[in-house]
């Protein structure tokens, strides 16, 4: 049997699916398991075992082969018995019909029901979808399908050149087995209504750094330096660092997660590598719904400010950002404390072969 796998656009997305992919594979051991997904989350599902193999799908991309007709094409030449549909869109509907998928299993929304075989129909609330965990959303599409109960617990994984990566930083920031490093990240791909604003974490950082054997690792993605640079400088601290001085990387992103003592969080897809390894996290919600990304994680702490006018989901905020200003970096920092204390650290981390 071939199955294909439509994977999430968004990294965090892409983490909390992971579940469902371990249930497909478990549900179909003899299956032959494909995903297509973004050429990002390839980098963010990078070793895992179970996808036996991988389309990148990025219509707009510079490499002819991941545009839609090449990739449609490829698909075909698959023959797919069934396609798992984890995304939401019309156009991925269409690119299943069009790719020849026999059966084709999704939820039902944005008026794509007539392109598939097996449609879910999405939690509402009235007229408008009831926020609901993603990660459950997703393991519903497994269970339709047949497969068994699966654990909610995301997984990721590194390489040995992730790992070389992020030996390299550890180095160079002269963080040493004796210290707890925490994790700080300020970016939010979503946009700016998410960002907690920099001053506030400039202000956590020279705090939490402070604090003795205590370092900071600030972490950024390429559109992201400026921001992660912009961090030190307001913290003004020796025991802070960012990873904007070195060759950024999800790989590198996420080995430097998993032998984090702690993250600091927007709501954005790097906060998921945190529970993929098991990394205590605090994450700093502004303008949406703790509901959608509802992880179960129990080393996790939600940390949202009650505004009347949200959580209002705008990538944007029209009025002055209240739900994220408000937040102190005083009720940021106790928590921190407050998860030293329920998690006390543990013995670093070794780096991979």
């Amino acid at each position: 049997m071939n199955i294909l796998v439509f994977l999430p656009n968004w990294v965090g997305d892409a983490v909390m699916a992971t579940p469902t992919l371990r249930a497909l594979k478990r549900g179909f051991p003899t299956a032959r398991i494909v995903g297509l997904m973004r050429p990002i989350i390839a980098d963010v599902l990078a070793e895992l075992p179970y996808l036996d193999g991988l389309f990148t799908w990025n219509p707009r991309s510079e490499k002819k082969l991941e545009r839609t007709w090449p990739v449609m094409r490829a698909l075909r030449r698959e023959r797919f018995d069934l396609a798992v549909l984890l995304t939401n869109s019309l156009h991925t509907a269409a690119v299943a019909w069009l790719a020849g998928a026999k059966r084709r299993v999704g939820y039902r929304r944005d008026a794509r029901g007539w392109l598939l075989t097996d449609r879910l129909e999405p939690l509402r609330a009235g007229r408008r979808f009831r926020p609901s965990p993603v990660i459950d959303y997703y393991l519903e599409l497994a269970y339709y399908l047949g497969c068994a109960r699966e654990s909610r617990q995301m997984e990721l994984a590194t390489t040995p050149a992730d790992e070389r990566a992020a030996d390299a930083v550890w180095r160079a920031c002269g963080f040493s087995g004796a210290e707890r490093v925490v994790i700080l990240n300020p970016g939010a791909a979503f946009g700016a209504a998410k960002c907690w604003p920099t001053g506030h974490f400039g202000e956590l950082a020279h705090r939490l750094a402070a604090i003795p054997n205590t370092r900071v690792l600030v972490l950024c993605g390429p559109n992201e330096m400026k921001l992660a640079r912009e961090v030190l400088k307001r913290a003004g601290r020796p025991g802070v660092h960012s990873l904007a001085e070195f060759p950024v990387s999800i790989g590198l992103s996420k080995a430097c997660v998993r032998r984090a003592d702690l993250m600091i969080t927007t709501d954005s897809g790097p906060r998921h590598f945190a529970g993929a390894f098991d990394v205590p996290v605090i994450t700093l919600f502004g303008p949406t719904h703790i509901e959608w990304s509802e992880t179960y994680l129990v080393k996790a702490s939600h940390l949202q400010k009650q505004v009347a006018c949200g959580p209002c989901q705008l990538r944007e905020c029209p009025l002055d950002h209240r739900c994220m200003r408000e937040l102190s970096p005083d009720q940021v920092f106790n928590a921190a404390l407050a998860m030293f204390r329920r998690f006390p650290r543990q013995r670093p981390v070794p780096s991979a072969a």
